[in-house]
């Protein structure tokens, strides 16, 4: 998801700051985004060479890197303390003026909020998988998102060449609730033998015309990071969202969709 925001930001103009954990990764983010420019340039979205279009992104392990940074968006993967720890780092390197936002698609920005020192310089800024196909963001706005950054948010946004879709803070927001219920549902038809992982896609896509289905999309988003997601929302909206037994199997297994090579559906 990082990759993938911090490719739409570079080819919307901007100069990009990716940090990572360690130079490993902070490498292979910036493969993955190089990769995404070359996708770009195939489809005529984009013009020129991938070298002209990288010389505006810097790749970092340390949050100090922020410090020149007019926004930055925290996506690393759906862990409370995580995400707490990420965002305070970042906020204690960004300047008093600089915008903070979070990519989680479920957890608290007001519980987030609560744990930052400029509660009125931070929302939600929920992108989707995969982000450069995406066409939609999710703008999350807390109880203290001051009405500057509201504001700013569907600039930005637009000028992404997405679409905002503005929703005040929620478990689950109005996305992450529907989609996760429909994936969760569809779950449980696999592990009770209704139909196949297919079928169950098929019914979706050809009879309601979803882009892609949810038990594929459960595999892009990895299985793992949406059974965060379903626990995360059944410890705030009850048991209508426990994870089926089958996704518990799948994660222990090592089943974690594309990113593993197997989920409910196999890759090469």
């Amino acid at each position: 998801m990082g990759s993938g925001i911090a490719h739409a930001f570079l080819i919307s103009g901007a100069h990009v700051v990716v940090v990572e954990v360690d130079d490993a990764a902070a490498q292979a983010a910036r493969d993955r985004i190089e990769k995404d420019l070359g996708a770009s340039i195939d489809r005529g979205k984009i013009e020129g060479a991938v070298q002209e279009w990288s010389t505006n992104l810097e790749v970092a392990t340390e949050a100090a890197a922020f410090a020149d940074r007019d926004l930055v968006v925290e996506a690393v993967p759906e862990v409370w303390d995580l995400k707490v720890e990420s965002l305070r780092r970042a906020e204690s390197n960004m300047g008093q003026d600089a915008w903070l936002a979070t990519n989680t698609s479920s957890m608290s920005v007001d519980g987030l909020a609560e744990e930052l020192e400029r509660p009125d310089h931070f929302c939600g800024l929920h992108f989707f998988n995969p982000v450069p196909a995406s066409k939609l963001v999710e703008v999350v706005i807390g109880e203290k998102t001051s009405e500057q950054l509201t504001s700013l948010t569907q600039d930005w946004v637009s000028g992404l060449g997405k679409t905002p879709v503005t929703v005040h803070d929620a478990p689950g927001f109005a996305s992450s609730r529907l989609g996760i219920a429909l994936s969760l549902e569809a779950i449980r038809m696999v592990e009770e033998g209704v139909a196949a992982p297919e079928d169950i896609d098929h019914a979706m896509t050809l009879g309601y015309k979803h882009p892609v289905g949810p038990l594929a999309l459960t595999d892009i988003v990895g299985v793992d990071v949406r059974l965060d997601i379903a626990e995360y929302l059944e410890s705030r909206l009850g048991p209508r969202f426990s994870p089926p037994q089958l996704m518990r199997d799948m994660v222990e297994r090592g089943d974690l969709g594309k990113k593993s090579g197997k989920g409910f559906y196999t890759y090469e």
